[in-house]
């Protein structure tokens, strides 16, 4: 049985109002993905930590493997990117740990440090989500720009007439994840820029139901996190277009995987230990794993991520059976 550590979090429900007939013409994406051998004789523990993005998609994979291989016990954990790798991963203490960004190069260190080889696996795309309160009819949108204004520890306005004139007088009340968090992280790559600080005064949590929580008590308030929460709380708070100069896009799968919902689109990652590999219950799950990431009943119906495309699975699968040849050497 799956073991969670995450408040009430399971699987996602996809209700961003796509349909079948959206999902039919996500490019690259199969049914389902190809089976693994037979559960005879499996067993063991696989133990994972990590991004709470990438979380619900784990979950979703971890349980149906668990069905498959009743012998496996998959203990799950959501501590965001950073805390995943500084204080699991990176140490030795599990297996795998979820990122919602790519490894950073101190973390790598730390992880050479403990004899520990991270193995890099893409498995879906999320589209980070910059939501409102349902009663914030003034906007709709929001330039780049403003995002950066609003979140930058250099403007800190405190209203949102600050922010833009025809918005109303009223305190911003801001929520996002803490600094342990890869989605944190993106979100000073992409509108803070490498050089840019992230306002403190802030509601930060590790928990993104919080942040929708939060929104929705608030008519002043905006938030961020990863689109598969948007998705599970679409009629509790409001999704903003983002405007990168051609004019507002709104978070979807399809223009995520079109490249048009810019520049919030991102990868989302899992990273085995190579070392970790050597077991066989840890090798036939992540192969499971990346042989059900262009499944798009699993990863875009159920959780709401977009799939990996077959090219993109080919080269996953090809990282990973690297990694355990070399485990097994």
């Amino acid at each position: 049985m799956t073991r969670t550590t995450a408040s009430s979090v399971s699987r996602r429900r996809f209700l961003a109002g796509l349909g079948a007939t959206g999902l039919a013409g996500l490019a690259g994406c199969t049914q389902s993905g190809p089976t693994v051998g037979g559960s005879d004789g499996l067993s063991g523990t696989v133990d994972i930590a990590g991004s709470s993005t990438v979380f619900p998609l784990a979950t979703a994979m971890a349980e149906r493997f668990e069905g498959q291989y009743s012998g496996v016990e998959i203990n799950l954990q959501s501590t965001g990117s950073g805390g995943g790798f500084a204080n699991h991963f990176c140490p030795g203490q599990t297996d795998f740990n979820n990122a919602s960004r790519p490894i950073k190069e101190q973390e790598q260190g730390q992880c050479q440090d403990n004899g520990v080889t991270p193995v890099e696996l893409k498995v879906a795309t999320d589209a980070l989500t910059v939501v409102v309160n349902n009663d914030a009819d003034w906007v709709d949108a929001v330039t780049v720009e403003e995002l950066e204004t609003i979140w930058s520890a250099e403007t800190t306005p405190e209203t949102w007439a600050d922010v833009r004139d025809e918005w109303p007088d009223e305190p911003l009340e801001l929520y996002g994840p803490t600094d342990a968090s890869g989605t944190y992280d993106y979100f000073i790559e992409a509108i803070l820029g490498e050089e840019g600080g992230h306002r403190q005064d802030y509601s930060a949590t590790e928990q993104d139901r919080t942040i929708v929580q939060g929104v929705e008590g608030s008519a002043n308030a905006m938030g961020y996190l990863g689109f598969a929460y948007y998705t599970e709380n679409s009629d509790a708070v409001k999704a903003l277009g983002i405007d990168d100069g051609d004019g507002p896009v709104k978070p979807s799968l399809e223009t995520a995987q079109a490249g048009e919902y810019t520049p919030l689109a991102r990868p989302l990652f899992t990273y085995p230990a190579r070392e970790s590999l050597a077991k066989t219950q840890v090798a036939t799950f992540a192969r499971y794993w990346i042989a059900n990431a262009t499944n798009r009943d699993i990863v875009a119906d159920e959780v709401g991520y977009v799939p990996l495309n077959s090219d993109e699975q080919t080269a996953q699968l090809k990282t990973l059976e690297s990694a355990i040849q070399a485990a097994n050497d």
